[in-house]
């Protein structure tokens, strides 16, 4: 759904690098070498950051309304 603020595994926060990453993905850079610019070197936090399917767009629409 939303990314993950921190690495569940050390901790270290991931979830502000997201959209940058996506950018850099959709301009055709490789995926490692998208992780390495945007600063994710840890292989968990990497995990993190690949590993996620953003689905909140499709969800959204689902969601009660807060009266």
């Amino acid at each position: 759904m939303i990314i993950p603020v921190r690495c569940f595994s050390c901790g270290g926060l991931v979830a502000h690098k997201w959209e940058e990453f996506n950018e850099k993905k959709k301009a055709g850079i490789e995926i490692a070498d998208a992780l390495d610019e945007v600063g994710i070197m840890r292989y968990c936090c990497r995990r993190m950051i690949v590993s996620h399917v953003d689905l909140i767009t499709e969800v959204a629409p689902f969601s009660a309304p807060r009266q």
